[in-house]
């Protein structure tokens, strides 16, 4: 433990997801002793209970029952807590509630361990692309970014090398390629659609998923390839995904370096207002309701996004109301996530005599192809764009009837179906909020949050747009009884919540700078999806791990020069 003055440690990092981890490993390995902590419990690399079991080994053959659902994890049902092999990993929303009877409809999905969502994610790895980076300034919505694609790529590749990331090179500008090991092959339906989409649909590509799910061993880091049995939302003890637990954690510990605290709620951070620094963490242990203050010299919020922002809002400094990291007014402003829930999907003719081997944890993506800036692009009456993630399978046949007809059936299976989800952007809007309700509070006395966030005419003409366009991509592809479906959907579904921190230049106009840093704290960073000023379209996991690889080492250079 570092003892340099009144320090307990030299760094806190609050969250131990995907950016918590990556901010743990990079700062223990450059020297400072770290403190990292999280609510959850603990989990330990290979003690995932359901890893490899079969559906008979599980409580309700993995599934839960809806009444449980429906009275503890009610917020977190269409994000993959209906489980029983996955359900523990999820928050229990009755014992620890947000303000939902006050807030807009929102699927607030929260893990409730260490390591976080880095366990459940689902692990589509993609790169955003130079024109993301320059939409806001371009179309008036939401502030300059601080940065461009360059200042950004070399910690993609940093990050891409060391979590494993599964691909194919494509030389497309608007899904730039990375630092890849070879994809996971494309199934023999996936490989009759792809040429027939690509002719059909000129100017649009269908390539191999890119995704964190190795395809080749890691002995260094004692990560094992895929094994194809498509279990990741459980834990995988063979490490063949990246998450914390497998990837990030061991090389922090290796350091002897870092300390671990589970079961710790960050209440708030306290605030010296002439010195304009963070000097204490606010804890409380889950368990005994005991408080107490750390000390560091940096602090690295990674907490997610909505808990990172609802930190920030509950941390004020003496005699003010509001936060002290709320000099913009923008503080819980600009609040987004994916719009999805738009699937198209068709037969795929012919392959009858033929099945897949092993379940592959995915298939295959649709870069963007809308506004992206090109000559005869089709005017479609929206800003930014959307892409989808799909892939092809056969499963059993309807076995119908009774007696030797449906044992004869269930012998069969039905034909190849090829389907695709779409994901858009969503735009920044300033009233998309959270906020902290003036007298609900949990059950360690912090406010709860009411959520004011919603999509708008531009996200429902994306969907739109989404649903038709795809089926008629499919349509002139060849697939047979093509079919679209465009389900409810509320903000919090995509569980890629982003923005309440922003990132910008301006300290009148943002949260963080260019760092990540808080303009109103420079001792504190703020690295996961709360400083993002804009959300792209394409899945965020990967953009988190490189801005927090950038700014740890941005902090750890500033705190040897003596400047934090």
């Amino acid at each position: 433990m570092a003892q340099a003055g009144t320090y307990d440690f030299d760094a806190i990092v609050i969250g131990s997801g995907i950016s918590g981890g990556w901010a743990a490993k990079e700062l223990t390995e450059k020297g400072l002793k770290v403190l990292m902590l999280d609510r959850g419990r603990m989990v330990e690399h290979g003690d995932y209970p359901y890893d490899g079991k079969g559906a008979w080994e599980m409580p309700y053959r993995g599934r839960v029952p809806k009444e449980l659902v429906a009275s503890d994890y009610f917020q977190s049902r269409f994000g993959g807590a209906d489980g029983s092999d996955r359900i523990q990993y999820f928050n229990n929303d009755r014992l620890n509630p947000y303000a939902y009877e006050d807030s807009k409809a929102y699927r607030w999905v929260r893990p409730a361990i260490f390591g976080g969502k880095s366990i459940t994610w689902g692990r589509v790895s993609l790169r955003w692309n130079a024109v993301d980076f320059e939409a806001n300034k371009k179309d008036g919505y939401g502030n300059d970014w601080p940065v461009r694609y360059e200042d950004i790529a070399p910690w993609y590749s940093y990050v891409e090398k060391w979590a494993g990331i599964a691909g194919s090179k494509e030389g497309l500008d608007e899904l730039p390629d990375g630092e890849f090991q070879p994809p996971h092959p494309m199934n023999i339906a996936e490989e009759w659609v792809k040429p027939r989409f690509e002719a059909a649909n000129p100017g649009r590509k269908l390539i191999h998923i890119r995704n964190a799910n190795m395809t080749e061993d890691k002995p260094e880091q004692g990560r094992t390839r895929c094994q194809n049995r498509s279990q990741c939302a459980r834990g995988c003890s063979f490490g063949a995904y990246f998450s914390t637990q497998a990837s990030t954690l061991p090389a922090a510990m290796a350091t002897g370096n870092l300390t671990v605290m589970p079961d710790s709620v960050v209440t708030s951070l306290e605030y010296d207002e002439k010195a304009k620094r963070v000097t204490g963490v606010r804890v409380v242990d889950a368990n005994t309701k005991v408080g107490k203050v750390y000390r560091s010299r940096i602090v690295f919020v990674c907490a997610s996004s909505n808990s990172s922002v609802h930190l920030l809002l509950n941390s004020r400094a003496e005699g003010r109301s509001d936060s002290f990291a709320n000099r913009s007014g923008t503080l819980g402003r600009y609040v987004m996530d994916h719009i999805f829930r738009v699937s198209v999907g068709g037969q795929v003719p012919g392959f009858e005599d033929t099945i897949e081997y092993g379940r592959r944890p995915g298939g295959i993506y649709v870069p963007r192809f809308r506004n992206l800036g090109r000559a005869g692009e089709e005017e479609v009456g929206y800003l930014r764009g959307f892409g989808y993630q799909g892939g092809a399978g056969r499963g059993p046949a309807d076995p119908g009837g009774f007696g030797a007809q449906m044992k004869d059936g269930m012998r069969k299976y039905g034909p190849w179906n090829f389907g695709m989800t779409a994901f858009g952007e969503c735009l920044p809007y300033k009233d998309n909020t959270l906020t902290l309700h003036p007298t609900k509070v949990d059950r360690y006395g912090v406010p709860q949050l009411i959520f004011n966030v919603t999509f708008r005419e531009n996200e429902h003409k994306m969907m739109a747009d989404a649903l038709e366009t795809g089926k008629k991509m499919l349509t002139a592809a060849g697939l047979k009884n093509v079919y679209g479906n465009q389900d409810v959907h509320v903000p919090g579904d995509a569980i890629h919540e982003m923005g309440g921190a922003r990132m910008g230049n301006d300290p009148n106009d943002s949260v963080v700078n260019k760092w990540s840093q808080l303009h109103d704290a420079p001792n504190v960073f703020v690295t996961d999806g709360a400083q993002m000023a804009s959300t792209s379209c394409v899945n965020p996991s990967l953009t988190f791990m490189a801005f927090t690889a950038r700014a740890a080492d941005y902090a750890a250079k500033q705190f040897k020069a003596g400047v934090i």
